[in-house]
């Protein structure tokens, strides 16, 4: 936030006054009157040079005419009444700005360089269940009312590192430490800007949390090699929950395909057995309609049809005469001599 609206300077605008006088002087030489065009230049001077300020791209500009507000100014070159009529203060409005807790950026570049020295009391928290755990954060915000950030309260950015910290110490110490170290961060975080967000819209201070997020949440140096086998065991648990999952989903289809096609063939089955003892029941039924009419021919009848269906079946046929006697069994020479007889 910068200041458009002071003017030049006391000191430049006595060294001004002070040349000019001594140039008229040199050429005017010692002339009643020079006094009001002295003032009548300063004045020139001073007005042409605090009319004008500039508002970068990523900038928004606040005009405030006689102390109270007038309008804003976008990115570019501007006019203003002079002589602090008109007062400009500017707000960084188009750009992210972030805040760290726990550790301070050094040199930012590809590899950022950080630092925790002096910092450690800010980082360290106190869980649910009474462990402590090491965590640094980030919050990003952008100004959404330029106005309200610059006037509304004194220390906007202070205020949003002190409700930010008050925010994460309380959802920190709801939680307990294997949730914070392993796989609840995410939803802490979510649940850390949403507060966030509701209490400085109560504050009314026209600022709009892009979002929080936890840079690294480790146990304090004595305890880091337990914890970090709790969090190994942590997630080889949940390897092998996704790996049982797999396999359900790859099984359990494929076994309701196949209890599908074993009860759509035994309703199949049904069906046709159903249809083929329906047609029996159809023709024995004709057929006795038929042998009440003619008994003997339907009896006749029914005693050829079997013979016709039974003796193309045999290989041999034997007639015999109900007179006949005296028979005598053979040997089955004729299928021997085919490949031999059956036992």
């Amino acid at each position: 936030m910068q200041d458009w609206g002071s003017g030049p300077s006391g000191e430049d605008l006595e060294k001004k006054v002070i040349e000019i006088k001594d140039y008229l002087k040199n050429k005017l030489g010692p002339q009643k009157g020079i006094l009001p065009i002295l003032l009548v230049i300063l004045l020139v001077v001073v007005g042409g040079y605090s009319s004008m300020y500039e508002v970068d791209t990523e900038e928004t500009g606040v005009v405030l005419r006689f102390g109270k507000f007038s309008s804003f100014a976008d990115p570019g070159l501007h006019f203003k009444l002079p002589f602090n009529i008109d007062k400009v203060y500017l707000a960084q409005t188009g750009r992210v700005l972030k805040e760290e807790f726990g550790f301070r950026t050094v040199i930012p570049d590809v590899r950022t360089t950080y630092t925790k020295k002096g910092l450690e009391e800010e980082s360290l928290t106190l869980t649910g269940d009474l462990n402590v755990s090491d965590v640094e954060w980030i919050v990003q915000f952008q100004i959404a009312d330029p106005f309200k950030f610059i006037f509304r309260i004194k220390d906007p950015v202070g205020t949003v590192r002190d409700i930010a910290e008050a925010m994460v110490r309380k959802a920190i110490g709801n939680a307990n430490v294997t949730d914070v170290l392993t796989t609840e961060r995410a939803q802490l975080s979510g649940e850390i800007e949403q507060n966030l967000q509701e209490t400085l819209n109560n504050y009314d201070i026209g600022v709009r949390i892009v979002t929080v997020k936890f840079q690294d949440v480790t146990p304090p140096d004595p305890v880091k090699a337990a914890f970090n086998e709790v969090n190994e065991a942590e997630q080889q648990k949940e390897s092998l929950i996704f790996q049982a999952r797999e396999q359900f989903n790859r099984e359990v289809p494929r076994a309701r395909g196949e209890a599908k096609q074993a009860i759509q063939e035994s309703e199949g089955y049904a069906v046709e057995r159903i249809n083929k003892a329906r047609g029996e029941t159809n023709r024995f039924q004709a057929l006795l309609v038929e042998y009440r009419k003619a008994p003997n021919v339907t009896r006749r009848r029914i005693h050829i049809e079997t013979l016709e269906e039974v003796m193309p079946r045999l290989d041999e046929i034997y007639i015999m005469d109900e007179k006949g006697g005296g028979l005598l069994p053979l040997l089955p020479l004729r299928k021997m001599s085919e490949g031999g007889a059956k036992p």
